[in-house]
C-alpha cells in the first residue's frame, strides 16, 4: 500500500449521479438507509449481548453478522453521502487503500460467516442429537477465527494489488467509493495479470462460501420434506425463503460485479449494482433475520429445531 507506486496523491469521487436535481432527495434517502442500518444493526448487537437467553450459536453468527454490516456500512455510506452535497469529494491515495481494505474485509467476512450459518442450520435441522457437540463454543469460535482471517487474507490480496497499480493522469473515480473495478479502469498500468488476480480471490471468496450454503441448504431442505406437520414444513420455508432471498442479492450482486468481463457493464450500472451490497443487504439483514419478537418469546425452547425456525 505503499504511495511511491503512484504520482497520484488525491481521487475526486464522482459519486451515485451528476444530476443536482437528485442530489438532495438521494443524499436523504440514503441518510435514512443508513441510519435504519445503525439502528437495526446495534440494536441487534444489545439485544443479544445482553440477552443471554440469546447465546446461542446462530445468535452468535448473527451478532457478527450485524457488527459486520454495521462497520462495513460505515467505511463506504458517509463518504458516499458527502459526494451529495460536496462539490468536490476528494479523497488522499491513502484513505482510498484504506477504504477498499476495510471494504474488502468486511464484505469477505460477511460471505463467510452467511456460510457458517448455514452450517449451524443444517447442523441443527439435520444432526439435532449431536447439535450441542457439534457446534460447541470452541467450534463455533474456530469457525469465526477462519471467518475472520478469510477475511483479512482476501482484502491484504486485493489492496496490495491495486496498491501496486500507477495512476498517471486522471484522478476521477467514477464511483461513491473506492472499489476495484474503478480503480483498475483508471491505472494506466492495469493488466491481465492484475485483473486474473481480482477474479481468483474473488471466485475464491464467493465460490467457497456458496458451495457451502448450497450443500447446507440441499441437505436442510431434504430433511424438511420429511417433517409430517404442515405448520412446521411451513414455517421452516419460510424462514429458508427469507435467508436464500439475502444470500442470493449478496452474493448475486457481488458475483455480477466482479466475476463479469469488464466490457458487459458500463461503470455507471455497476454503480447501482454495487448498491445491493453496501447499502441494501445491511439494512435488510437485522430485519430479516431476528428482528421479530416471536424469535425471542420461541427461545425457552431447548430443541435445536426451534432455533432454526425462529
Amino acid at each position: 500500500m505503499a504511495a511511491e507506486n503512484t504520482s497520484m496523491t488525491e481521487f475526486i469521487l464522482a459519486g451515485l449521479t451528476d444530476q443536482p436535481g437528485l442530489q438532495i432527495p438521494l443524499f436523504l434517502l440514503f441518510l435514512g438507509f443508513y441510519m435504519v442500518t445503525v439502528v437495526g444493526n446495534l440494536g441487534l448487537i444489545m439485544l443479544i449481548g445482553l440477552n443471554s437467553r440469546l447465546h446461542t450459536p446462530m445468535y452468535f453468527f448473527l451478532f457478527n453478522l450485524s457488527l459486520i454490516d454495521f462497520c462495513y456500512s460505515t467505511t463506504i455510506t458517509p463518504k458516499m453521502l458527502m459526494s451529495f452535497v460536496s462539490r468536490k469529494n476528494s479523497i488522499l491515495h491513502a484513505e482510498c487503500l484504506t477504504q477498499l481494505f476495510f471494504f474488502c474485509f468486511f464484505v469477505i467476512s460477511e460471505s463467510f460467516v452467511l456460510s457458517a450459518m448455514a452450517y449451524d442450520r443444517y447442523v441443527a435441522i439435520c444432526k439435532p442429537l449431536v447439535y450441542t457437540v457439534t457446534m460447541s463454543p470452541k467450534v463455533c469460535l474456530l469457525l469465526l477465527l477462519g471467518v475472520y482471517v478469510m477475511g483479512f487474507s482476501g482484502a491484504m490480496a486485493h489492496t496490495g494489488n491495486i496498491a501496486s497499480l500507477i495512476f498517471c493522469a486522471d484522478n476521477l473515480i467514477n464511483h461513491f467509493m473506492c472499489d476495484i473495478p474503478p480503480l483498475l479502469e483508471l491505472s494506466c498500468t492495469s493488466s491481465y495479470v492484475h485483473e486474473l488476480v481480482v477474479f481468483i480471490f474473488v471466485a475464491i471468496d464467493i465460490g467457497m462460501p456458496t458451495v457451502t450454503i448450497s450443500i447446507s441448504y440441499a441437505l436442510i431442505l431434504s430433511s424438511i420434506l420429511r417433517i409430517h406437520s404442515t405448520e412446521g414444513r411451513s414455517k421452516a420455508f419460510s424462514t429458508c425463503s427469507s435467508h436464500i432471498i439475502v444470500v442470493f442479492l449478496f452474493f448475486g450482486s457481488g458475483a455480477f460485479m466482479y466475476l463479469k468481463p469488464p466490457s458487459v457493464l458500463p461503470l455507471d450500472q455497476e454503480k447501482v449494482s454495487s448498491l445491493f451490497y453496501t447499502i441494501v443487504v445491511p439494512m435488510l439483514n437485522p430485519l430479516i433475520y431476528s428482528l421479530r419478537n416471536k424469535d425471542v418469546k420461541l427461545l425457552h425452547v431447548c430443541e435445536p429445531e426451534d432455533l432454526i425456525f425462529s
